[in-house]
């Protein structure tokens, strides 16, 4: 029985993925399923850079701005909140075309497991961190028990790095680590096409990284920090321990020279996007588009011409 065909368009941030999936989904009749672990939630869209409806053209956008800032939002949520949506668009005979850069997510929901070598969305780790300096490693162990007994009965309470990685783990996939080692890859769900965007020189990639986020800071990420730190109990979640909004929101509330934490915001998407490459070069099926070595319009015609290949 053939699966049913879904494209997958991926890249380092600020690579151009939402411009190339709304142009590809124009083309070929299809709508765009956020896979961002930032986008969920709400009250963000500056620094998450939702795309506006006036960049979507038209073309239906799902998984965007679902939950509070608060909230905790697994990589089990995703898979079966974004499998609804793929669902709802083959429905319609609709191409569902599944756009971002969170590696995690994307590999649970179209490669049929979680790679439990690839780190959770941005600022759990961190998150976690601050726990461990405030409770102590035998606090963390003690909740590392009660997910995932057989880690934590092999692990000393000073070997804060393995407690907080199991901990991660548990929380992004909602199984334990101890599960997921001995776990078998399962069946992926569809037949995928896959595309990742980028710039062949990551000098060019890197001076687009700091020039949207100078366009980000002109747009008022400032003052969308700002209300974010209002929310009661947004210290406990993992959003503002996002990149940008953690570097920006030290800088307001320890007195901080903001231009440093402009800087330091850039510095922190830089490494990410490095760290988003590494991931992708994982992955030898992708097929690679750069846009310093094609136009973008060749690059769509290939994207066109390969998502209807044999379909």
């Amino acid at each position: 029985m053939n699966k049913p065909l879904v494209v997958a368009l991926t890249g380092p941030t600020a690579a151009g993925k939402t411009a190339f999936a709304v142009a590809l989904a124009k083309a070929c009749s299809g709508e765009v399923v956020s896979c961002d672990s930032m986008q969920v939630y709400r009250g963000m869209p500056i620094g998450t850079a939702v795309p506006s409806l006036e960049e979507r053209q038209g073309v239906p956008h799902h998984m965007l701005e679902r939950c509070p800032p608060t909230a905790t939002y697994s990589v089990a949520d995703y898979c079966r909140d974004a499998s609804v949506c793929i669902e709802g668009i083959l429905a319609r005979k609709h191409l569902p075309i599944v756009a971002g850069g969170t590696g995690l997510y994307l590999d649970a929901l179209l490669r049929g497991a979680v790679n439990r070598d690839l780190p959770g969305p941005a600022g759990l780790r961190e998150a976690l961190r601050r726990r461990a300096e405030g409770e102590g490693g035998a606090a963390l162990l003690a909740e590392l028990a009660q997910v995932d007994p057989e880690t934590a009965a092999r692990l000393h309470p000073n070997d804060l790095k393995r407690i907080l990685r199991a901990l991660e783990v548990f929380a992004v996939s909602g199984q334990p680590l101890s599960a997921l080692a001995r776990q078998r890859t399962a069946d992926p769900p569809y037949e995928v096409r896959w595309f990742a965007i980028g710039y062949a020189d990551r000098a060019l990639l890197y001076e687009r990284i700091d020039r949207r986020v100078d366009l980000m800071v002109e747009q008022g990420l400032l003052d969308e920090v700002r209300r974010l730190l209002q929310t009661p109990g947004i210290e406990r979640g993992t959003a503002i321990q996002a990149i940008g909004y953690k570097e920006l929101a030290q800088a307001l509330t320890q007195g901080g020279d903001l231009a440093q934490g402009i800087a330091a915001a850039k510095q922190a998407t830089r490494r990410y996007a490095k760290r988003q490459l590494t991931w992708l070069r994982r992955h030898k099926d992708l097929h690679w588009f750069h846009r310093d070595r094609q136009s973008d319009r060749e690059i769509l015609a290939n994207m066109i011409n390969l998502t209807k290949k044999d379909n």
